[in-house]
């Protein structure tokens, strides 16, 4: 396969409210999707799951950009065969940046699916046709939070409810959401890396609400800290932020730091990297689960797609569209009985509303592979 053009696609949609966590507060998605254009007249999209500015990770949009132009694209226009394996494999000539890695391997990747006729499903070893909805709700007042948990559980049949807590705000909102809720609903509970090791004693008193999970409650770097904390408390350590490989993965287990792993494709540098991870989390009879950033319907129909391999036993942030989005730029995504069906099309099985994406889109950039060196252009 061969690469006639890229297309740099700036977005913004506004969410339905606004997202808050220990961390940050989103008011917008602002995206950037990445379009390959094949010498045949094939196009392949992808999404970049970082954020606007560095707040939850080092990587952000204009850096990821900048990485693309200037280090990842000219890979890809070396390769006399572009494929994603091929593309992953240049790539490690680049350190980290594995948000501007994952997006430009997910574009080339849906691109040389659909030439081959392929669902991303398919050739990630899927073994479902559906998979749970799992939502994720921010820290906000109790009214608004059981408000939340009645709609997502009662009336749309999320099977699982993840809580965003810090500090100032854990015990009671899950007592909150425990007392609503009928006995053994799945819930858990996502830090951000909001307490420290002096923690362990608050965190220990979750241990009286019988949660799936403790996501990442200590700092990224802390994996002693973590596996401290797991023979402190009863309730399982999840990570996150930390997991950055299948290498990672498997320190983390080792050590005692992790029972459980969140696989988010653009922190690892895509879905190539997330199918390692989950291959080595399944040897280890480690579960994972699929970790979300608000992805727009691209990156959320990959996501369902990954989520249907056999290793991802935990419900993971997969939720319909209209969770985020009065409009998304592809058509909706919808949860019916409480489940996403896999999309079962060529590549990522979906493709932007054209209408929507450029209500959506502030502005794109062409960048020329065809040249004997990379020229942009502005829309």
């Amino acid at each position: 396969m061969r690469i006639a053009r890229i297309r740099l696609h700036w977005v913004r949609l506004p969410l339905v409210t606004p997202f808050r966590t220990s961390v940050y507060t989103e008011y917008d998605r602002e995206a950037l999707l990445v379009s390959v254009h094949t010498t045949d007249g094939i196009v392949g999209w992808g999404e970049c799951a970082a954020m606007a500015e560095p707040v939850y990770s080092p990587e952000y949009l204009e850096g990821c950009v900048q990485v693309l132009r200037e280090r990842l694209i000219p890979l890809v226009q070396r390769l006399t065969e572009v494929t994603a394996e091929n593309t992953r494999a240049a790539f490690t000539a680049v350190d980290g940046n594995a948000n501007a890695k994952s997006v430009l391997e997910m574009a080339i990747l849906d691109a040389q699916l659909r030439r081959e006729k392929t669902s991303l499903a398919t050739y990630l070893g899927a073994t479902r046709t559906s998979v749970p909805a799992g939502v994720s709700l921010g820290i906000m007042t109790r009214d608004e939070l059981l408000d939340a948990v009645d709609r997502f559980w009662n009336r749309e049949h999320y099977r699982r409810i993840k809580l965003k807590i810090q500090p100032d705000w854990d015990e009671e909102p899950v007592r909150l959401v425990r007392e609503f809720l009928p006995p053994g609903a799945a819930v858990q509970v996502d830090a951000n890396g909001a307490y420290t090791p002096a923690d362990a004693g608050r965190l220990a008193r979750l241990d009286d609400y019988d949660l799936l999970m403790i996501e990442q409650p200590l700092g990224a770097d802390d994996i002693d800290g973590h596996a401290e904390l797991a023979r402190r408390v009863k309730t399982r350590i999840c990570l996150d932020e930390p997991i950055v490989s299948a290498a990672t993965a498997a320190h983390a287990i080792d050590a005692g730091a992790a029972a459980i792993i969140n696989i988010k494709p653009g922190r690892v540098g895509g879905y190539l990297e997330a199918r390692d991870i989950h291959d080595a989390c399944g040897a280890r009879g480690v579960p994972v689960w699929v970790g979300g950033m608000l992805e727009t319907g691209i990156g959320r129909a990959a996501n369902v797609a990954l989520a249907a391999m056999p290793h991802f036993t935990l419900v993971g942030d997969l939720s319909g569209s209209e969770r985020f989005y009065k409009r998304d730029i592809t058509p909706p995504i919808v949860v019916r009985d409480g489940h996403l069906q896999v999309p079962t099309g060529p590549g990522i099985g979906i493709e932007p509303d054209v209408a929507a994406l450029d209500a959506a889109t502030e502005r794109t950039e062409w960048i020329d592979l065809a040249a004997e060196s990379i020229t942009a252009r502005a829309r």
